[in-house]
């Protein structure tokens, strides 16, 4: 199996000896070795995933990387976190994901209305399997404990990715931007309950969820 490390915060290295890694298309800043690069089509797995990305805007373009030596990936100077799959699923936005070893498998999942009309959709991105994953953040990111006593709510703009056993739901309520005059309406949320983990980066993309 592809071995992840990382080159300081923000560019991953992976060590290949035959094996295969998915990649965001056109992540690939150096390599050392015979490495070989496919674009893959569609990104999720068969049909039903290359038809909901159309619709909803969870796009993800990846590629293959096959070789003996090591690959390097970076993606406009983002942070860069390690995620473990050990048999679980792994939920995050397409724009965050990174690379994955190639046995995990991708798809899309519903989650919602979040954010449907800034482009990270109805549907999230999801890895399952047993390896490694690469994911992104806009600064350093922050992995925040769910349990059944403590829910989370998280700004749409700031969430990464989940992992665990979490039910989400969308929510409405004040933010801190509404509350000093910042905001254009009502400001929404996403809450997270049961036990698990959740990403979140200290900035904000745009999204519907933010202000409406």
């Amino acid at each position: 199996m592809a071995q992840f490390r990382l080159q300081g915060s923000k560019m991953l290295a992976v060590d290949m000896a035959g094996d295969a890694v998915k990649a965001k298309n056109g992540s690939m800043v150096a390599y050392d070795g015979q490495m070989s690069f496919k674009k893959m089509t569609g990104g999720g797995e068969g049909l039903r995933g290359m038809v909901t990305r159309r619709i909803t805007g969870e796009s993800m373009t990846v590629m293959e990387v096959r070789g003996q030596g090591t690959c390097f990936f970076a993606d406009r100077a983002s942070e860069i976190n390690l995620v473990a799959l050990r048999g679980d699923k792994l939920y995050v936005e397409a724009s965050n994901l990174l690379c994955t070893d190639a046995a995990l498998r991708t798809g899309t999942t519903f989650t919602g209305m979040r954010g449907a009309a800034g482009g990270n959709g109805l549907f999230t991105t999801t890895v399952e399997g047993s390896g490694q994953a690469a994911i992104m953040s806009d600064g350093p990111a922050v992995v925040l404990r769910v349990s059944p006593q403590y829910p989370l709510s998280v700004d749409p703009g700031a969430y990464i990715a989940h992992q665990g056993d979490l039910r989400q739901s969308f929510q409405s309520g004040v933010s801190f931007r509404t509350f000093m005059g910042e905001g254009s309406g009502e400001s929404f949320q996403i809450r997270f309950e049961g036990d698990g983990v959740v990403y979140v980066q200290p900035s904000e993309r745009n999204t519907i969820g933010g202000d409406v």
